[in-house]
């Protein structure tokens, strides 16, 4: 089976590969290239040395191009390094004996040096690719969204080289002011595909990445119905809560799917909505999803390195810093990728004072710990908040909370399932001052089903008719779940 041709086109990416079904990790300085998705190819070896070499020189022929054409536009400018490449390994390729297929990967191989995520592009061209997990640069793990877990081959050979390789990655991407060193030892961003990473270096024995991909960053509500995640009783219950301007947190544990609920949820806004989307790094693509027209995206920037004269990172924006001026952007709504410091306070405010409609996430690892959560991170706030004013402004702020969880058992030959397990409406103040609520949505236990079920009409039921809802879903005891989750451990089988 031949290796998949170059590209003609280099803002497409190339179809999705598996690795090879069963082989051995890759020795240092090796890559191997497969066929289509599912189907195993003959292992091919790339010589990086002479990979780097040839991108080297179509580097320096890039640059002196530039020095003539600095007009050149981006896709003209690549085509001719697309020559160049051909031509180089074709010399090496006449004096190797390459095969075709040799010569095919090797031309990725350099193309992708040049111009993508260098040895990590197969691993992000990966559709089944949930983790990358780089610990140093010859240990390299993917995770994929089946719970399994292999080791592939390096995507460097020194620690240096990783270095540059995650700074290079820096640069290609929006956030070009962020770099990764000894005086910055940690480097967040998002990848041109939407692919979040995180890096430390200089604070353990090597250089340590994970890149999160984002395996299902466009669907809407109805592919998560597809995915098992909700059923329609609940995809009509949340695009209803969303059409009737409900403030609406998305709770949940870590991988668990809160920010692709989100993703969902977003697109249950009218197209013509304007609103604000307050990140650390873009995971949410609203302003470039085609959907959405009035999206102002805003992204936190880490500091410099240097302190200023209050003794705080110069450079830096918080999404507490952005909260207040995209209030007064004459939005529509808010979106918080995540809340997770200081900047819930101000996403309290703007929930209590504006509009509704408004959106946000954040980590806990039981629904019945969220405000708990909410309140530690009022107590991180500069003035130390008090427990009670976070508990008020939780109670007067947020209309539901929707608990996304995720039981995973691939350690017992299963898989993970993702879905949603609850759905709360805060009714007001409680008992010791803590937030009420009705539980409008909750795993059916009694029958062996973790994924929520309805158990009754939320307070605010006229709202949500007035938007087209049908309260007569919420009158199906069991969802419309034609059996249990199939578990291996706890379920009904």
């Amino acid at each position: 089976m031949r290796a998949e041709p170059l590209h003609p086109d280099p803002t497409v990416a190339p179809p999705p590969r598996a690795p090879r079904e069963g082989s051995a990790p890759a020795a240092a300085g090796a890559a191997s290239s497969t066929g289509v998705l599912g189907t195993a190819a003959p292992q091919i070896t790339v010589d990086y040395r002479m990979a780097r070499g040839i991108a080297s020189q179509v580097a320096k022929q890039r640059e002196e191009l530039l020095k003539i054409k600095p007009d050149m536009d981006r896709a003209s400018e690549e085509q001719r390094c697309l020559n160049w490449i051909a031509e180089a390994v074709a010399v090496w390729s006449d004096a190797q004996a390459m095969t075709p297929q040799e010569d095919e990967a090797l031309r990725r191989a350099v193309y992708d040096l040049l111009f993508r995520a260098g040895r990590l592009q197969p691993y992000l061209d990966d559709a089944r690719v949930e983790d990358i997990i780089i610990q140093g640069p010859h240990e390299v793990w993917l995770d994929y969204g089946d719970g399994e877990r292999r080791r592939v081959g390096p995507v460097a050979d020194t620690e240096e080289e990783l270095l540059e390789l995650l700074r290079e990655l820096a640069r290609g991407s929006e956030h070009s002011e962020r770099t990764i060193s000894t005086a910055n030892p940690t480097l967040a961003l998002s990848l041109p595909d939407g692919s979040r990473l995180q890096a430390i270096t200089g604070l353990g024995p090597m250089t340590y990445a994970v890149i999160r991909r984002h395996r299902v960053a466009h669907a809407g509500l109805d592919e998560l119905v597809r995915l098992g995640t909700i059923d329609p009783v609940l995809r009509a219950f949340l695009g209803a809560a969303v059409r009737a301007e409900k403030n609406i947190m998305i709770a949940g544990k870590q991988k668990a799917g809160k920010t692709t609920l989100m993703r969902a949820m977003l697109k249950e806004f009218d197209p013509e909505c304007r609103f604000a989307t307050i990140q650390t790094e873009d995971e949410l693509f609203a302003h470039a999803n085609g959907y959405h027209r009035q999206v102002v995206s805003l992204v936190g920037r880490e500091s410099n390195g240097e302190k200023d004269v209050t003794g705080r990172g110069a450079g830096e924006v918080t999404l507490l810093d952005l909260m207040h001026p995209a209030l007064r952007m004459s939005l529509e709504r808010i979106v918080v990728g995540e809340v997770r410091g200081p900047e819930v306070v101000a996403m309290m405010q703007a929930l209590t004072n504006g509009s509704g409609g408004n959106l946000c996430t954040i980590h806990a690892r039981r629904p019945d710990i969220i405000f708990d959560r909410i309140a530690e991170l009022y107590a991180l706030a500069q003035d130390n908040l008090s427990e009670q004013l976070a508990y008020r402004q939780t109670a007067n702020g947020l209309d539901f909370i929707v608990y996304v969880d995720m039981t995973d058992e691939t350690q017992i030959g299963g898989r993970r399932h993702r879905y949603v397990s609850h759905v709360l409406e805060l009714t007001g103040i409680g008992e010791n001052g803590r937030p009420a609520t009705n539980e409008i949505f909750s795993p059916g236990r009694e029958w062996g089903e973790l994924r929520a079920v309805p158990r009754m009409d939320p307070s605010c039921i006229d709202d949500l008719r007035r938007v087209g809802f049908d309260s007569g879903l919420l009158r199906e005891p069991c969802g419309t779940w034609p059996a249990p989750l199939p578990l291996k451990v706890g379920g009904s089988r």
